[in-house]
C-alpha cells in the first residue's frame, strides 16, 4: 500500500529533522550564530549592490554636459556666502562665483563683524567685478548657538530671489556650476546638493582629502542619491526659500548644528525631492591636515550620531575593514570558506571599486600617483575604526574655535 509507505517516509522525516535540530547538534547558541552570520552576508551582499550601483550612477550623473535653457526660463538666484576670516585660498575661491555663466543672481556676503579681513578681500572683488549684484551683510543675528546660522539669517532675510545657493567660503565653482545646479531643480525638487569631493592641492594631506571624499564619502552620496535617500551637505546646496518659509524660515534651525540636514527634511516632509547635481563641490580650503581633517570626520560622525542613533552600529559596518572581518567569518562559519582567502579577496575588490568610483569623480586620471593613492586609501581605511571609536567618546564638539555638547536630535549648546 502507498500510505503505509508515505507515513514510514514521513517518520522518517520527521526524525532526520529531530537529529539535525536536537539539542545535542545544534545549541541555542550555534541557531544564534547561524542568524548573525546571514545577516552578516546579507549586509555584505547589500554592501557590493550600493558600491556598484554608486559606480553606475556616478558615470551617468556626474560631468554631464549642462544645457543652457533661455534666461526668461531660469529664476534668478541669491547666494548667501557666510565668511569667517581668511585663508591663502579665499580670493581665489569667492572669485570662480562672480564668474558664474548665469543671467540673473545675487551673491550676499555675510560677516559677523567689521574687523573680519574677509571683508577686505569681498570689496577688492566687488570693485574688480562692478556688474555682479553683490552686497555685504555685517554682524550677527542670534537665533540660536549655531554661529553660521546666525552669520547667514540677515543675508537670507534679505535675499530678493525664492532659490536660494548656501555656499561654504572654502568652495570653488566652475563656470557652468550654478547652472548646472538650477538645471537638476524640476518642480517636484526641492533641494539641489553638490557631492563634497576636493580641488587639487599640494602635499599628502590633500591627496588623503580627495581618495577619502572620491571614495568612502562618494559611495555614500552617490549611492544614497540612486535609491532617493536623504544624505544633504551643506557645504554647498539649492533649495526653495518660499517652501523653508512655510515653516518658520532660516531661523529656527539655528539651534541644530547640521542645519543642512533639517533644510532637507523640511522640503522632503513638505513633499518635495532632493536631486544630486553632476558638478561635485570642489572644497579647496587653504589651510588643511590630516590631523585637522580627522577633526571634522569626527565632528561630522559625532553630529550623524546624534541625528539618527542607528548609525553607531552600521557606519563601522559599512567600512571595508570592519565588514572584511566580520563577513570573512560568516563565509567560513556557513560554508567553511578559508577566511583569509575571502578577506583578502574582499579587500582587493573593494579597493578596486574604490579606485573606479575615484577616477569616475575625478573625471579622468588622477593628479597623484598610484601608490599614493594605494597608501592614502589604506590609512584611512585602517583609522576608520579609530575614528569612529573617537566620535563615541564625548559629545562635546569643536567647531569654529567654540565648544558646543551635541544632545540627541541635533540640538547643540554651547559651552
Amino acid at each position: 500500500s502507498v500510505l503505509p509507505v508515505l507515513s514510514t517516509q514521513g517518520k522518517r522525516c520527521r526524525s532526520e529533522r529531530h537529529k539535525i535540530f536536537s539539542h545535542d547538534n545544534m545549541s541555542v547558541a550555534h541557531y544564534f550564530a547561524l542568524v548573525f552570520a546571514v545577516a552578516v552576508l546579507g549586509g555584505w551582499c547589500f554592501l557590493w549592490i550600493m558600491h556598484v550601483t554608486g559606480i553606475i550612477f556616478g558615470k551617468v550623473r556626474l560631468h554631464r554636459a549642462v544645457s543652457t535653457p533661455s534666461p526668461e526660463d531660469l529664476p534668478g538666484v541669491s547666494i548667501i556666502k557666510p565668511l569667517v576670516g581668511v585663508d591663502p585660498n579665499l580670493y581665489t575661491n569667492i572669485e570662480t562665483f562672480f564668474n558664474q555663466s548665469y543671467p540673473s543672481f545675487e551673491i550676499l556676503f555675510s560677516v559677523q563683524d567689521e574687523s573680519d579681513p574677509a571683508l577686505m578681500v569681498v570689496k577688492a572683488l566687488m570693485e574688480k567685478y562692478p556688474k555682479v549684484d553683490a552686497k555685504i551683510f555685517i554682524g550677527i543675528k542670534h537665533v540660536g548657538p549655531n554661529g553660521k546660522v546666525n552669520n547667514m539669517v540677515k543675508a537670507y532675510e534679505a535675499a530678493k530671489h525664492d532659490t536660494i545657493v548656501i555656499s561654504d567660503s572654502s568652495i570653488k565653482m566652475l563656470p557652468d556650476t550654478l547652472m548646472d545646479m538650477i538645471s537638476y531643480l524640476k518642480p517636484d525638487v526641492g533641494l539641489v546638493l553638490q557631492m563634497p569631493y576636493t580641488e587639487h592641492r599640494k602635499g599628502f594631506a590633500a591627496v588623503y582629502e580627495k581618495v577619502y571624499f572620491g571614495t568612502y564619502q562618494a559611495r555614500s552620496a552617490l549611492g544614497a542619491a540612486a535609491v532617493g535617500i536623504n544624505c544633504s551637505t551643506g557645504m554647498s546646496c539649492v533649495f526653495r526659500k518660499d517652501v523653508l518659509e512655510k515653516h518658520g524660515g532660516l531661523a529656527p534651525l539655528g539651534k541644530y548644528l547640521a542645519e543642512d540636514y533639517f533644510i532637507c527634511e523640511i522640503l522632503t516632509k513638505a513633499g518635495y525631492k532632493s536631486a544630486l547635481c553632476s558638478k561635485p563641490a570642489l572644497q579647496n580650503s587653504g589651510h588643511y591636515s590630516i590631523s585637522h581633517f580627522h577633526q571634522r570626520l569626527v565632528r561630522w560622525s559625532q553630529l550623524r550620531i546624534s541625528l539618527l542613533p542607528q548609525l553607531i552600529f552600521l557606519e563601522p559596518l559599512s567600512e571595508c575593514m570592519l565588514m572584511g572581518v566580520v563577513a570573512s567569518w560568516a563565509v567560513e562559519y556557513v560554508f567553511g570558506i578559508s577566511p583569509m582567502a575571502f578577506f583578502l579577496m574582499h579587500v582587493l575588490c573593494w579597493f578596486l571599486c574604490d579606485y573606479c568610483t575615484l577616477t569616475t569623480v575625478e573625471n579622468g586620471s588622477l593628479p597623484f600617483s598610484k601608490f599614493e593613492f594605494l597608501v592614502a586609501w589604506l590609512l584611512r581605511e585602517c583609522l576608520a575604526f579609530y575614528l569612529t571609536i573617537q566620535s563615541h567618546r564625548t559629545s562635546i564638539v569643536n567647531w569654529r574655535h567654540k565648544k558646543y555638547k551635541v544632545h540627541w536630535g541635533g540640538t547643540i549648546e554651547e559651552i
